[in-house]
């Protein structure tokens, strides 16, 4: 119990020291946003700075930090460190940094900025895995509420009428003006999340629950390591690479650069509070990590939210509950579409204001969305825990090489090169190790991711050093 305590007041606590650290890296002015100068009615569009908070947690607070933390909390209690000061050290840092980027970008995609600050390669890798990981995304994210929602209803077996009407919303939300349904309906939702969150955190606290003590002992009942699996297991609910698609889309809606702190670093400490939630109520309903992985592997993640949801809350508050876990992958993956969408239209150069043009670029994506939903769920979440992590190890770099581009102080860069090196490792060594890469022995995989990351690492000082060498000559020429 001590040990969730403290860990929601380090993440208070680091949101108003850390975060601001974060803000002054960057540097944010008084400069006109996208939002005003781009406007176009559709997708740059001023919000206040409320409205965008709760837009962007309901953006990035998808299936990941209920899902991902309950699957992480097989490891035990240790999931806490990660969630807590990944979330703080690494995905804080990475949705700020993002956002702030594209906006001082025009809006552009994460996969737009890897061509501006690490080259053409760079764009196209990103490009590929910015919509692969958003058409995963939305897959993952249509068929979990929709089993959750047959659950709640007499049709228990017609799972598939469900993702259907999921489907057409879909499609409203990614095709109509940001404004118009998404900005309408998520401060809505975002107080159901919240509710959500509560209610059941309180329910664990107040109801007769033992919710163990960090440790750094793995007590995963399978006996999967602790590294690289529970980095890459977690996902959300300490960093994510979907946030860096996300991200962008509300870069072309605050209204003042100064409100980023609040809107991005403020929605992934949220997150990452939402993931402490899940992962102790997993733990401490079922008292063992073994009994919430039988759960997990016998009820789906659905019907273990299900199982604790009612459990710990009774029928009414159970339903209240699971009406927010709905929630959070519906209001994902709408803007998963969305994003990938405009992705899209950069690559083709289509006009976004016609809405001939986004039904275009649309429709196909939700047609194979449609035919992912029919593959076993637990291979989607892997191969979509993977990507999503690797693409938050580019993005990293990414933010690293726009910080040496655009600070006099090189050593300012630190605040994403070091997250960027251990997920390098933790992306790499993954692949090399798991059933769905190379299924190489620790042996080789643990020295070779390692020894990659490390490689990158001192590429990095190597461009510090080159880029403070050619600001001295250039100081030096004036």
């Amino acid at each position: 119990m001590i040990s969730l305590i403290a860990s929601f007041a380090v993440i208070i606590i680091a949101y108003h020291t850390f975060g601001r650290v974060t803000e002054h890296a960057f540097a944010p002015d008084d400069r006109e946003t996208p939002a005003y100068t781009m406007n176009d009615g559709v997708d740059f569009v001023p919000m206040k700075k409320w409205k965008a908070f709760l837009v962007e947690l309901l953006n990035i607070a998808g299936t990941g930090p209920i899902f991902g933390a309950l699957m992480g909390a097989c490891f035990g209690p240790v999931v806490f460190l990660w969630i807590v000061f990944g979330g703080i050290l690494a995905g804080g840092v990475h949705d700020y940094m993002t956002g702030m980027i594209s906006e001082r970008n025009e809006g552009k995609s994460i996969a737009e900025l890897s061509g501006i600050y690490l080259g053409r390669h760079a764009k196209w890798l990103m490009r590929f895995f910015s919509i692969l990981l958003l058409v995963l995304t939305g897959t993952v994210f249509v068929t979990s509420p929709a089993a959750l929602i047959a659950n709640l209803t007499p049709f228990k077996n017609d799972v598939n009428i469900w993702i259907a009407i999921i489907l057409v919303y879909y499609i409203l939300a990614t095709l109509l003006p940001i404004d118009k349904l998404i900005g309408k309906l998520y401060p809505v939702f975002g107080v159901i999340l919240i509710v959500m969150a509560f209610s059941i955190v309180g329910g664990i606290i107040f109801g007769d629950y033992n919710i163990p003590e960090i440790s750094f002992q793995n007590l995963h009942p399978k006996g999967l390591p602790v590294w690289p699996f529970m980095f890459v297991t977690v996902a959300c609910g300490a960093i994510s690479g979907f946030h860096a698609t996300q991200a962008p889309m509300i870069s072309k809606c605050i209204d003042s650069e100064k409100a980023g702190r609040d809107v991005f670093y403020g929605a992934m400490l949220k997150e990452s509070a939402i993931a402490l939630v899940w992962a102790a109520a997993g733990v401490a309903f079922y008292g063992t990590t073994g009994g919430l992985n039988e759960a997990l592997g016998k009820l789906g993640q659905s019907g273990t939210v299900y199982e604790i949801s009612t459990g710990v809350l009774g029928t009414f508050g159970g339903i209240l509950a699971i009406i927010g876990v709905v929630v959070c992958p519906i209001t994902s993956g709408d803007t998963a579409f969305r994003s990938a969408r405009l992705i899209l239209s950069e690559i083709t150069h289509l006009d976004q204001k016609k809405i001939k043009n986004r039904l275009i670029l649309t429709i196909p994506m939700l047609v194979v969305a449609g035919i992912l939903t029919k593959l076993d769920f637990n291979v989607l979440w892997r191969y979509f825990s993977w990507s999503n992590q690797t693409l938050a190890m580019i993005t990293l770099w990414v933010i690293t090489s726009y910080l040496l581009r655009n600070r006099k102080k090189k050593r300012i860069s630190l605040i994403s090169a070091v997250p960027a090196t251990f997920m390098t490792a933790v992306s790499v060594t993954y692949i090399l190790i798991a059933d769905e890469g190379f299924k190489f022995t620790k042996d080789i995989a643990y020295p070779s991711g390692i020894g990659f990351a490390i490689v990158c690492f001192i590429g990095y000082l190597i461009v510090c050093y080159k880029v403070a060498q050619k600001r001295k000559a250039a100081n030096k020429g004036e």
